[in-house]
C-alpha cells in the first residue's frame, strides 16, 4: 500500500522503520516543524524527519493542519492508500482523515479505551498499572475513540520506567502495525467499537506534577519517579535547593514516621526516606547544575545524614 506516515518523536520512529522494511511504500512523511532546542536554541528536526530524509522520503512540515487547503491538495496528489499516524501531535480534521482509500489509522500506546489522550504511558505507570499495551485504531474526529483493529498487552514490571515501557511499546506497536496493514490490504481484518463507558483520559503531563509530596505512600512516589524520569523528573527540596530524584526503590509499604525524613543510610546503595506510608530508597539523584549521581555518592559527597529532611 501507498502510505503517508504522520509522526514526530522517537516513539514514532520504530513504526516508520517497520513500514520501510515491509512490502508497503512510504510515499511521504508529515511531521511537526523543526523546533529550537538546547541552550543555543538551535533549530532541530524531529526524529521522524531525520529518518525520512535518510531514506530520501519527501517531508511535509505544515504549521497547521486544519483549514490548510495547500496541505490537503498536496496529500491528494500523492494518491495515498492509507494514512498512518503515530504520535504526530496534532488532531487531524475530517477531510484529511477520510482522504485515503483506507482512511487513517493510529498507533496508540494504551489498551483502549483506557488512557485516551496525550500521555498514556506516563499515566499508566503513575497509576501503578501492572500491564499496558498498544492498539491500532481507526481515527475519527473524537479523540482516540475510533474502532479498534488490534491490541497487544505489555506487562509493566517493578524494574520498568518510562524509558523501558516506551521502548517496549514502540517496538510492539511497530510489529502490530505491519500485521494490520497487511490484513487491511487483503481485506482480512475486522474492527470492533470501543466501549465509551470504560474510557479514561491521559491528560498531558504538567511540570508541577513532578513535585514529590512526601505525605503520599512510598508506592505512589516510586511510580511518580519512574513515570516522570525523562520529563519533568520528580523533584523535591533539600537544604533549600531543588533536587531531582531519578531512581528509587520501595523498601516497605507500611511503616509510619515523619514524611520526608532521612531515616537510614545503606552503604553502597543510598539513603532511605520515610513517606506517608512506607520507606523509599533513593538510588540516583541530581543536584542543581550537576549530573545525576548515585544515592551512595550523594551520601558521601554531600554528607547526607539521618534526620535531615526532604520537603
Amino acid at each position: 500500500m501507498r502510505v503517508v506516515f504522520w509522526g514526530t518523536p522517537d516513539f514514532a520512529v520504530e513504526s516508520l522503520k517497520a513500514i520501510l522494511k515491509s512490502k508497503h511504500q512510504v510515499i511521504a512523511v508529515v511531521t511537526q516543524p523543526d523546533k529550537p532546542k538546547g541552550r543555543g536554541k538551535k533549530f532541530t528536526p524531529p526524529p521522524v524527519k531525520v529518518v525520512a530524509e535518510e531514506h530520501g522520503i519527501p517531508v511535509l512540515q505544515p504549521e497547521k493542519v486544519k483549514e490548510n487547503k495547500e496541505l490537503y491538495e498536496d496529500l491528494k496528489k500523492l494518491n495515498p492508500d492509507i494514512f498512518v499516524v503515530v504520535a504526530y501531535g496534532k488532531i487531524l480534521p475530517k477531510e484529511i482523515i477520510e482522504l485515503p482509500k483506507y482512511k487513517t489509522i493510529n498507533v496508540h500506546a494504551s489498551l483502549l479505551p483506557e488512557y485516551r489522550g496525550a500521555a498514556p504511558i506516563q499515566r499508566a505507570i503513575m497509576d501503578g498499572k501492572e500491564k499496558t499495551g498498544v492498539c491500532i485504531m481507526e481515527i475519527t474526529e473524537r479523540l482516540d475513540a475510533g474502532d479498534i483493529y488490534k491490541c497487544v498487552e505489555i506487562p509493566i514490571s517493578e524494574e520498568d520506567d518510562i524509558i523501558s515501557v516506551h521502548n517496549k511499546l514502540a517496538k510492539a506497536g511497530a510489529d502490530l502495525l505491519i500485521k494490520v496493514l497487511d490484513q487491511i490490504e487483503k481485506g482480512e481484518i475486522k474492527k470492533r467499537p470501543q466501549d465509551d463507558s470504560k474510557a479514561t483520559y491521559a491528560k498531558p503531563i504538567k511540570k508541577e506534577e513532578g513535585r514529590i509530596d512526601w505525605n503520599r505512600s512510598a508506592r505512589e512516589i516510586f511510580n511518580q519517579i519512574r513515570a516522570l524520569k525523562v520529563w519533568p523528573k520528580a523533584f523535591t527540596n533539600f537544604r533549600d535547593k531543588q533536587i531531582k530524584i531519578i531512581e528509587a526503590e520501595v523498601l516497605d509499604e507500611n511503616s509510619k514516621g515523619i514524611p520526608g525524613e532521612v531515616v537510614q543510610i545503606i552503604k553502597g546503595k543510598g539513603f532511605v526516606v520515610q513517606t506517608g506510608k512506607g520507606k523509599i530508597l533513593i538510588k540516583k539523584i541530581q543536584f542543581p547544575n550537576s549530573k545525576p549521581i548515585s544515592g551512595d555518592d550523594a551520601v558521601r559527597g554531600y554528607h547526607i545524614k539521618i534526620g535531615e529532611k526532604l520537603y
